[in-house]
Order: C-alpha cells, then sequence, then structure tokens
C-alpha cells in the first residue's frame, strides 16, 4: 500500500556560496515543531527587500513549525582598519580639560583611546551591489535548500508515520481484547449487581422487578459503545495517515477522543472481579499507546 507524503517540523540544511573573491555568504535553515508556521529571519544589515522575498517563498513551502532562517556574510579580504579623528579628538581634549581641572600632569595614552568603543573600525559597510548580489544569488539557492530542508522533514514524518502504525496496530489488538471480554464482564456485573441489590433489600420486594433494574444498569455500563468508537477512531486515524499532508493537528484531535473512550472504559469495568480485571488492564494498556501516540504527533506538519 502507497501513502502520501507526511512531514514532521524538525529538518535543518545549509548552503555556502562565493559571489566574488572577497564576498561569500552562508545561508541556513532550521526548523523545529511549533503550532503555526513561525518565522524568524536574521538578516544583515542591508537585506531589508530579501526578507519580504523570503518570508513569502517559505510561506509557500512549508506549512508549519518554528523556521529560524540564518544569512551571514563572508569577506575573506581584509579591509584596513580606520579610526574615528574627530572621536578621537573629543576624547584628548576631554582627557586634558580633566587634567587642568584636577592640576594632574600627563598625556593621554594612543592604545587605550584605540580601545574605547567606536574609535577603531574597519570598513564593512556594504555596498548597494554587493546586496544586490547577495539577494539574487541567495534567491536561487533558496528553491535547493528548501528541498533538503522539506527532504529532511519528510524522512523523520515518514518515520514517525511507521512508528504510528505499529502503534494502531498494537491498540486495534487491545479493542478486539476488550470487544472478546465483554460478554463475560457483563454477566459478572449483572450476577455481582443483583447479589448486592437482594442483600440490601432483604428479600422484601420484588425480585423480577430488581433485576429487571440491575439489567438496566448493566446496560449502560456496556462497554460496546466504547469499542466501536474506537475502531472508528482507529479507522480515520489510519486514513488521515494514508492521505497524509497537513494532519498533527487532527491526528492530536482523534487521539484525544481515543483517550477519553479508554477512561469511560475504564471507569465502566472499574471493581469488577475476572475479566473485568483483564479489561482494566488492557485499557491501561490502550491509554499507554494513546499517550506515545500523542507525542509522536506533535511533531507532525
Amino acid at each position: 500500500m502507497s501513502f502520501a507524503k507526511i512531514f514532521s517540523m524538525t529538518g535543518f540544511a545549509r548552503v555556502s556560496v562565493r559571489i566574488s573573491e572577497s564576498l561569500g555568504y552562508t545561508l541556513g535553515l532550521k526548523s523545529v515543531n511549533h503550532r503555526f508556521l513561525d518565522l524568524h529571519l536574521r538578516l544583515p544589515a542591508g537585506t531589508e527587500p530579501l526578507e519580504m522575498r523570503l518570508r513569502k517563498a517559505l510561506k509557500e513551502k512549508v506549512r508549519r513549525g518554528h523556521v529560524e532562517v540564518t544569512l551571514s556574510l563572508d569577506r575573506s579580504v581584509r579591509t584596513e582598519a580606520r579610526f574615528d579623528a574627530s572621536m578621537i579628538a573629543a576624547y584628548v581634549a576631554a582627557f586634558r580639560s580633566a587634567a587642568e581641572q584636577h592640576g594632574l600632569s600627563g598625556e593621554p595614552d594612543l592604545n587605550a583611546i584605540f580601545r574605547l568603543p567606536g574609535v577603531l573600525t574597519g570598513d564593512t559597510r556594504n555596498s548597494e551591489e554587493e546586496m544586490q548580489a547577495v539577494e539574487t544569488s541567495v534567491m536561487q539557492q533558496l528553491d535547493g535548500l528548501l528541498e533538503a530542508l522539506n527532504g529532511m522533514r519528510m524522512a523523520e514524518g515518514e518515520a514517525l508515520a511507521d512508528e504510528l502504525r505499529k502503534g494502531l496496530q498494537r491498540l486495534t489488538g487491545y479493542v478486539e481484547q476488550v470487544a472478546a471480554f465483554r460478554e463475560d464482564v457483563q454477566k459478572a456485573y449483572f450476577e455481582r449487581l443483583s447479589q448486592r441489590l437482594l442483600e440490601i433489600t432483604g428479600g422484601s420486594f420484588d425480585r423480577d422487578r430488581i433485576l429487571q433494574e440491575a439489567a438496566l444498569l448493566v446496560e449502560r455500563s456496556d462497554v460496546e459503545e466504547e469499542v466501536a468508537r474506537m475502531r472508528t477512531h482507529i479507522a480515520h486515524f489510519e486514513s488521515l495517515l494514508a492521505q497524509g499532508g497537513e494532519i498533527g493537528k487532527k491526528l492530536d484531535f482523534l487521539l484525544q477522543e481515543m483517550n477519553r473512550e479508554a477512561n469511560t472504559l475504564l471507569s465502566k469495568t472499574s471493581g469488577i472481579s475476572g475479566n473485568g480485571a483483564s479489561i482494566t488492564e488492557i485499557g491501561l494498556g490502550m491509554k499507554s499507546e494513546i499517550e506515545k501516540a500523542r507525542e509522536q504527533v506533535q511533531n507532525l506538519e
């Protein structure tokens, strides 16, 4: 049986490109699980127009997840260090004024001045032409990078889907065990309840009426509806896995419904001897499988 593509929300992809001998960049994409599509872009100054294009492209290819986009520039040729002459003059003037005011001698230390913030800098300003070249190159690389990201997300998504299918098989086994025990449990519950009612009334009431009431109570405690609904939920779950696409939230909702049915089943069989205890054990196994599946679907797109 073939299945449609299923994506997790975890992936990573990166590419490094040289535009010229002096300029290159590294573009990285990283995604983790999130309730919605949450984009965070870290770009160098001067690339503001690129941000809008990246956001648009990402929204077209990624449906859900917290996605971080990091672009860092790489200049292989170092530029000459420059100093701010006016700032140095201001520091020297301030030094001499303070020395004169307090009657101190000495001259300012140039090495110390160069360590002051903003005095000594390199020419790292990005020209408009360079930023246009970077933007063009980044957009050319983006499709391949997104393909790599989604390839990783798909591989993990398929692995998660396989684990979910195995869990569904175990869950189906539990449901069928409950169905097999159902009639025995009803009988045991009826006998226990009938005996208890007769003990309480001391036989002074109509026996047939008491047994009728006991039968009604037993019917209300029957787990047939829970078994039927669990079968329906499992079938729906399997169809969503086969359908693929953006199914994480739908699967999580179904698992919540399954957990509710398992809780009801446990409450109805609590305190019943014989196979009732077996159903309780099976119900706990069902809840364990459901909880495992809920943890797994949290990372599906």
